[in-house]
């Protein structure tokens, strides 16, 4: 699990079918064999490790949903260790599985803040809200508009410079998850039974006039 707040920018070493090996920093430092490392969002595991960069196995299935399978030597990444249990949750609660890819369709500075917006599939759409999250390369993001087939979030300076927001362009596939919370809603209310009742708020202490 992780919270969509990057650690640090890495680099690209190896991309190959299957192999994607990954220079950074302090990522590195108390990273072991088998722990989970989101890399542009996607949840992998280290199978090898060196005192500056880190590898792990791509499926296929991951490359099929992903922008991974784009990467070249050279390219950036957002790179976010996992979170351990009752540790900080500056973003949001992020799983590392991506939903969809979306593209950048604009970009436009606004005072300090840079306004990006994407087009997503209908697929991803119905769970994206107003003021809601959602995590961009890994990137925990709040949602400021929205309609039918696209989002826009505001950047700030901060997050520019310290993930690859601030390197996106038009036409840029990026990595897609929503948040966990509003899959879990729409599961709820489709569920077997009535869902949510007028009935079943008043049992749970909600005043139903």
């Amino acid at each position: 699990m992780f919270t969509g707040i990057v650690g640090e920018v890495g680099k690209v070493l190896i991309s190959r079918p299957g192999k994607l090996s990954v220079a950074g920093e302090k990522i590195i430092e108390g990273l072991v064999l088998g722990d989970s490392v989101s890399v542009n969002g996607v949840c992998l595991t280290v199978t090898e490790l060196t005192a500056k960069s880190f590898s792990v196995d791509v499926m296929e299935e991951t490359l099929s949903r992903s922008n991974l399978e784009s990467l070249s030597v050279g390219d950036s990444v957002n790179l976010e260790s996992s979170i351990a249990l009752g540790g900080s949750m500056g973003g949001h609660l992020v799983q590392g599985h991506i939903d969809d890819t979306g593209q950048v369709a604009s970009v436009n500075k606004s005072g300090e803040a840079t306004i990006i917006k994407f087009n997503a599939p209908a697929g991803v759409m119905r769970y994206i809200v107003e003021k809601g999250f959602i995590a961009v390369d890994g990137a925990s993001l709040t949602v400021t508009t929205r309609d039918d087939e696209s989002f826009q979030v505001s950047v700030v300076d901060f997050s520019r410079k310290q993930t690859i927001l601030g390197e996106k362009k038009v036409g840029d596939v990026v990595n897609l998850e929503v948040d966990i919370i509003a899959k879990y809603v729409e599961q709820f209310v489709k569920g077997p039974g009535n869902g949510i009742t007028a009935e079943f708020l008043q049992e749970h202490g909600f005043s139903v006039s």
